[in-house]
This record gives C-alpha cells, sequence and structure tokens, in this order.
C-alpha cells in the first residue's frame, strides 16, 4: 500500500511534470510562429500560389507529383515563388539566372529547419555547417578541389557515362520503353564512389548493392520527409516506420563508408603504397582527407 505522503507527492510532480511540458511546448510554438513570420517577411516581395492553412502547398505536391508540379508552377511563375511545406518551412524556388545570384550572393547563414534532416545520414559536414568552422573544413578540403586535381576525373565521369548508354543500347534493341532514373542514378554513384573514395563498385550496375539500395531509401524518405507536415518533428519522426527505415539505411551506409576508409587506412600502412602515393603529382581524394590536420 502506498504511503498517502507519497501518493500526494507522486501527484505533485506530475502536475509538475504537466505544467513544465506545456510551458514547453507552448514556447516552441511561439519560436515557430516568429520563424514563419520571418520566412514569410523575406519573401512577401515573391508571389506563390495559394498555400492550405495547415499543410502549405504539401497536400497540392501529394496530390499531383513533385516533379509535375514544380514545373508547372515553373511556367505560372516563371522567375521564382514560394513554395511552402507546412507553415513554417518555406522555400524560395528560382528561376532566373539574376535573381539566383542575387540570392546566393548574400552569405545567409543555412536554415537548420531543413538541414538538420540530413544530420543523422551524412554529419556535421560541409553541407550542414556554416560560419568560421564551414571556412575551416573548406579550407582542408581546398588542395582537393584543385583545378589539376579534377581534371583526370573526366575521363572516369566518360568511362561510367559510356557504361550507362551501353546499358541503354540493350534495353532499346527490345523496342520497349524504359525507366533510365534508375541506371543515372547509379552511374552517378559508381563515379561518385570512384572519385571519393578511389574505387567503384560493379555491383552498383545491377542496382543489387546493399549500399546503393540504402542511398536510393535515404534519398526517397529525405523528400517524402521534407513534403509530410507530420514528420518535421524528430520526436515523432523516429517513433514511425517511415523513421525507422531511415534510420536503418543510414547504418548500411555508414557501415559501407567505414569499411572503405578502414580498408584504406591499412593500406596506408604499406610503405610500398605510401611511397607510390608520395610520388603522385596529386593524390586521391579520400587520402587528402585522411592525411587532413
Amino acid at each position: 500500500m502506498v504511503p498517502s505522503f507519497l501518493s500526494l507527492s507522486l501527484s505533485r510532480l506530475g502536475l509538475w511534470a504537466s505544467g513544465l511540458i506545456l510551458v514547453l511546448g507552448f514556447l516552441k510554438f511561439i519560436c515557430l510562429l516568429l520563424q514563419r513570420q520571418r520566412s514569410a517577411k523575406a519573401m512577401e516581395k515573391f508571389v506563390g500560389s495559394p498555400t492550405h492553412w495547415l499543410f502549405g502547398h504539401a497536400l497540392e505536391i501529394q496530390q499531383t507529383g513533385s516533379l509535375d508540379k514544380v514545373v508547372s508552377w515553373a511556367h505560372q511563375f516563371p522567375y521564382a515563388h514560394q513554395l511552402w511545406f507546412g507553415q513554417f518551412i518555406g522555400f524560395l524556388n528560382i528561376y532566373e539566372p539574376d535573381y539566383a545570384k542575387a540570392v546566393y550572393s548574400r552569405g545567409d547563414p543555412k536554415a537548420p529547419d531543413v538541414y538538420d534532416f540530413f544530420i543523422q545520414w551524412i554529419g556535421k559536414g560541409l553541407l550542414v555547417l556554416d560560419g568560421p568552422k564551414w571556412f575551416q573544413h573548406r579550407k582542408l578540403l581546398t588542395p582537393g578541389f584543385h583545378y589539376d586535381v579534377l581534371k583526370p576525373y573526366v575521363a572516369l565521369f566518360a568511362e561510367s557515362t559510356c557504361n550507362m548508354l551501353d546499358k541503354w543500347e540493350e534495353k532499346s534493341r527490345k523496342d520497349k520503353s524504359f525507366d533510365i532514373f534508375s541506371d543515372v542514378g547509379h552511374m552517378a554513384l559508381d563515379s561518385l564512389m570512384i572519385c571519393t573514395f578511389g574505387r567503384g563498385d560493379t555491383s552498383l550496375g545491377h542496382g543489387d548493392s546493399s549500399y546503393c539500395l540504402a542511398v536510393s531509401d535515404l534519398t526517397r524518405l529525405m523528400q517524402q520527409r521534407l513534403e509530410t507536415f507530420q514528420y518535421h518533428g524528430d520526436f515523432i519522426y523516429w517513433l514511425t516506420p517511415h523513421g525507422c527505415r531511415f534510420l536503418r539505411a543510414c547504418q548500411v551506409a555508414h557501415d559501407h563508408t567505414e569499411q572503405v576508409i578502414r580498408e584504406r587506412k591499412a593500406a596506408l600502412q604499406d610503405k610500398k603504397v605510401w611511397e607510390k602515393i608520395q610520388k603522385q603529382r596529386h593524390r586521391d581524394f579520400l587520402d587528402i582527407l585522411l592525411d587532413a590536420q
């Protein structure tokens, strides 16, 4: 039997906890309203289609398809227009080069409410960072983006593209239409593996690589989360089946890249390999990252 004073204490503790949750929720709501106000003020000069009072443009995109809807808006608003996913995440879709130059030259900080979605997948790297830490990381990577370093990769891009075109030629002999989206994704991913990690993955071309499937899932789930108002909050999203699937795909992608890095680190312990690298005029991108101080 629970003593009466203990029961009373638990009851008060529950009331305090409930009150604290309500206060925190209210403060969060105020922050979201202020964020909405700032975003709306920044884009008030640009027109856009009418928005749903809760979902913004998300319902239209889900019903029509994101690509088809964005293309139709591009014809309707040929320079730029507002795009809202829910009431608190807003974008400015720009189609006019002069508009893009004016906006992107401002150097504004990155929007955490969108870029934070990427952290679980890619970590706090160049895409997510801004400010002094971004400049520090960018300086470390500068040697990897030298023109003389990038130029030899053109041949690798061409080789991956030719392999993709060979597959298309084989498919075209069947006199049937076929989807090129998956093949283009495999070609881009294979080029990335060669240029970033110094090796390609032949299984990517067959679409059965666990890493390829994980990246495909992550890309699709990221787009789905952005378009789904209910998934914008981390607490709710990680409890959903889509959130759990996202975490599993992240683990597969991380395991793959960590394995590649471990193997390269082990290879660099070999004196012959190290001497060969030292003789090269320019090193691979992964070697530059592993040697960064």
